[in-house]
């Protein structure tokens, strides 16, 4: 069993006790009851290439990432910095994140957020809509292509923004079958942790049309950002490069300020 389907074996534990505590319909009641969420799109493409600045207390493959950890001050630092929207990690095992960790965010600024989880079941859909999350992730790798397809309507009915996360050719194939217009290339292999670049600039020509790519882990400098952006990226996702860094804001235009400035 490789890292993947152990978070996906837990995870189905871990929403089996949340239903029983909070019921699909009620969550769903309540999802019905929150006010639209900002637009996630329309942000990242509001500047030559968007930042999904993350929110991120640990992870697998990089232990502790930053000490003290304030996810409130965190949030309004890459807005001040001028991130175009907010990821932050919903689960608690293996990241160190969760609801709590959220709603101090969605509290802290008003930027768009990215319900980042390992999404499996409905319930977590009319979880990130109640707790104020413009967009949510579902990793095709972790999902089989029916269970894929049905939380992809149910994400886009809720009035969410899907973020379709792939790593091969293969898995692009499934998302630009889903219709995904949003689709984010994580340059992390999930069952190894190897974490290469090209895996966006390989796959970036086979994008849709009018679709918006994210390229996901390991960007670390402005150069890379730059070479993203001239591939065909529409976004990054940042987390551990910004989180090591002391002054946030500062590391946020460092990052990014290459790019916003080529239209």
């Amino acid at each position: 069993m490789n890292i993947l389907q152990k978070i996906i074996a837990d995870k189905r534990r871990e929403i089996t006790l949340r239903r029983e505590r909070v019921s699909l319909r009620e969550m769903e009641k309540r999802a019905t009851e929150t006010p639209a969420p900002a637009d996630f799109l329309a942000a990242l493409k509001s500047v030559p290439i968007g930042l999904i600045a993350e929110v991120k207390r640990r992870s697998p493959s990089a232990g502790i990432i930053r000490t003290p950890f304030d996810p409130a001050k965190i949030a309004r630092s890459y807005e001040r910095g001028g991130a175009q929207a907010l990821s932050v990690l919903m689960d608690g095992p293996y990241f160190g994140g969760g609801e709590t960790d959220f709603k101090a965010v969605r509290n802290a600024v008003k930027l768009p957020m990215l319900y980042k989880e390992f999404v499996i079941d409905p319930w977590q859909v009319a979880h990130a809509r109640v707790i104020g999350a413009s967009a949510l992730l579902l990793i095709v790798a972790a999902l089989p292509r029916k269970t894929l397809a049905d939380l992809y309507k149910l994400v886009v009915a809720t009035g969410l923004t899907p973020l379709v996360e792939v790593h091969d050719q293969r898995e692009l194939s499934v998302a630009k079958s889903l219709g995904a217009i949003c689709i984010g290339v994580n340059n992390r292999n999930l069952k190894t942790f190897e974490t290469k670049l090209e895996t966006t600039f390989r796959l970036a020509s086979q994008m849709p049309r009018g679709g918006c790519l994210v390229s996901e882990s390991g960007i670390r400098t402005a150069e890379n950002v730059v070479r993203l952006k001239e591939a065909g990226a529409q976004a990054v996702l940042v987390g551990e490069h910004l989180l090591r860094k002391r002054v946030l804001a500062r590391a946020v235009k460092t990052l990014m300020g290459e790019a916003w400035a080529v239209s």
